[in-house]
């Protein structure tokens, strides 16, 4: 029979494997009597793990939540996937930061030396070029307790006097991040359209509003769909501004920097370039990257865009 110290960390680990463990099983596992297992459950008690035992005919045990978090056991990995999430974490721009390098510092203290070298060997260094906001752990809570009641989330949003504007209404669906920051996905019961909300520019109000039935954000796919909105893209997947042009330089030195347009060959030194963007200022502005002579096909507004960059460069040399 193993010592009572690694039985009774054979017990947790099993523990915290699975939700139930039938008492018969458990002593089967750990190769002792049934009476053994009643004991050990009693020790870990003891300890401040609230073990709970469970009725019936296969009556066992089951590691329940308790009012104080106790001593946890992890297996290598484990362990190690732990520290990874803690360390970026502590980038996250969640608001979390110093709790997660605390508690980064606190798994690596108990750690064996062959894993605290692993995670040592593990570094995030985030590259901004803006200084990123922060968001407050406890605004995030709330919109993720909102998005997961399905409840009328209302909140004030920017920087603008609470007092002078009504709050905002929404459905709340999804809490994502995207380059560093924090995006709340919602209905804008107000305007009657999806919406993209930045987490640290809003200010849930309580109580939330009513339960209400989820909807499919457009195209079924949350990530493509905030994807799109940042890209410019409508609801229906496309930048709403194409347009398309002739460039005097071969298809094959124009594609490697297409992502989403259509190249076509039209001889050895032309090609077409169908492409879009989410402004006719930003596509011709886009289209100049090419180091050649543009001729536009159309539509007019991107040959107006074109009229208007050309002065605004002209006037930017004098």
């Amino acid at each position: 029979m193993p010592k009572t110290s690694a039985r009774l960390l054979s017990l947790l680990s099993l523990l915290q494997a699975r939700r139930d463990w039938p008492g018969a099983l458990l002593a089967e596992r750990l190769a002792v009597s049934p009476r053994t297992v009643r004991r050990d459950v009693d020790r870990l008690r003891e300890l401040g793990y609230p073990i709970v035992t469970t009725k019936g005919p296969d009556g066992g045990y089951r590691l329940g939540a308790g009012t104080q978090l106790p001593p946890l056991l992890f297996d290598d990995e484990q362990a190690v996937a732990l520290s990874v999430a803690l360390r970026i974490a502590t980038t996250s721009g969640a608001g979390i930061e110093e709790a997660a390098a605390r508690a980064l510092n606190t798994v690596r203290q108990v750690m064996p030396a062959r894993l605290r070298h692993r995670i040592d060997t593990f570094r995030v260094t985030p590259v901004e070029r803006t200084p990123r906001p922060q968001v407050d752990s406890g605004v995030l809570m709330a919109l993720s307790a909102a998005v997961h009641a399905r409840e009328v989330l209302r909140f004030d949003y920017g920087s603008g006097d609470p007092a002078a504007t009504p709050p905002r209404r929404a459905e709340p669906h999804h809490l994502v991040t995207r380059g560093g920051r924090w995006y709340l996905v919602a209905w804008d019961l107000d305007r009657d359209d999806w919406r993209t909300f930045r987490a640290d520019r809003v200010t849930p109000r309580t109580p939330t509003g009513p339960r209400f039935t989820p909807r499919e954000v457009p195209g079924g796919d949350v990530a493509g769909f905030v994807a799109g909105r940042f890209s410019g893209s409508d609801d229906q997947g496309g930048p709403p501004c194409r347009g398309e042009v002739v460039l005097a330089v071969p298809a094959a030195e124009v594609s490697p920097f297409v992502h989403d347009g259509v190249v076509e060959e039209l001889g050895p030194d032309r090609c077409r370039l169908t492409e879009g963007s989410w402004s006719w200022h930003a596509l011709a502005a886009g289209l100049c990257r090419f180091d050649a002579d543009i001729e536009v096909v159309g539509p007019t507004e991107l040959k107006d865009a074109f009229a208007h960059l050309a002065r605004r460069c002209a006037e930017a040399a004098r």
